[in-house]
């Protein structure tokens, strides 16, 4: 399948994402939600993609944003629907069954910020920014930044970074919780790759009933915790599981059939 805005390729069981527009700092327009949405579809289905990387193309941006010029010409009948369509996608990212890896590679700003924290993990190369400078428009952010950014980092950081408008860098992205990792630019791709590869060596039942359970978290404690109880409970049930207990008490590595 071609896509317009995004290129696409699969390695190893991992498929790698880029949004394609440099001369745009990559801002997200109703193309790259239309790419997004159909490529989402393709590794959802395929049993071959097992992880998911998305970057940016280009030295400068991941994303910038969303392209202002779409924004420009929302009305009060369609602005809902228009934040309703990237929180759409930005969840079937979040709850995609699999790993996704955002691979941050330069400006991360508004709804770039909102797609990296919609990824389950986040590494950033050093040139790397991130903010939500909706504010500066006289808008709030609308792909999800006013929830994600809370459970990241907590209410406090997150009020200051939404209302002041202000961008970090990556250290302090790592500093307050935002990314998991920060290495230098060279090193993004194949690091964020190598994190994948380890993530993928466990048990991919396990793994994906951890991403679920975990993003159950933000709901009522309660309903958490009684939906972690019920994906243990299928978990310790598999294959999987038997192997993994078995190569931990005999001393040896496991070998997962991801049954």
């Amino acid at each position: 399948m071609k896509f317009e805005t995004i290129m696409y390729a699969t390695e190893d069981s991992v498929a790698t994402i880029t949004i394609n527009r440099p001369d745009k700092m990559n801002a997200l327009n109703k193309q790259v939600f239309k790419d997004l949405s159909a490529v989402l579809d393709e590794i959802g289905n395929s049993e071959n993609v097992r992880g998911v990387i998305i970057t940016g193309a280009g030295p400068k941006a991941f994303v910038a944003g969303a392209d202002i010029t779409e924004i420009q010409q929302l009305n009060t009948s369609n602005a809902k629907d228009f934040a309703t369509r990237g929180q759409s996608v930005f969840n079937r990212i979040e709850n995609l069954g699999k790993p996704v890896i955002a691979a941050v590679n330069g400006f991360a700003l508004g709804g770039g910020c909102e797609l990296a924290m919609a990824c389950t993990l986040r590494i950033a190369s050093e040139s790397a920014k991130f903010g939500q400078p909706e504010v500066n428009l006289g808008l709030i952010p609308g792909y999800g930044g006013t929830q994600r950014l809370v459970r990241l980092i907590g209410k406090g950081r997150a009020m200051e970074l939404i209302l002041t408008g202000d961008l970090i860098d990556a250290r302090e992205a790592f500093r307050i919780g935002m990314v998991n990792k920060v290495v230098n630019s060279p090193e993004l791709l194949p690091e964020a790759r190598q994190l994948m590869h380890k993530i993928l060596s466990k048990g991919q039942i396990a793994v994906r009933y951890s991403i679920e359970a975990i993003n159950s978290s933000d709901s009522i404690l309660c309903e958490g915790l009684s939906k972690e109880a019920a994906l243990f409970g299928l978990s310790a049930t598999t294959e999987d599981a038997r192997e993994g207990i078995s190569a931990f008490l005999e001393k040896r590595h496991p070998k997962f059939k991801q049954k």
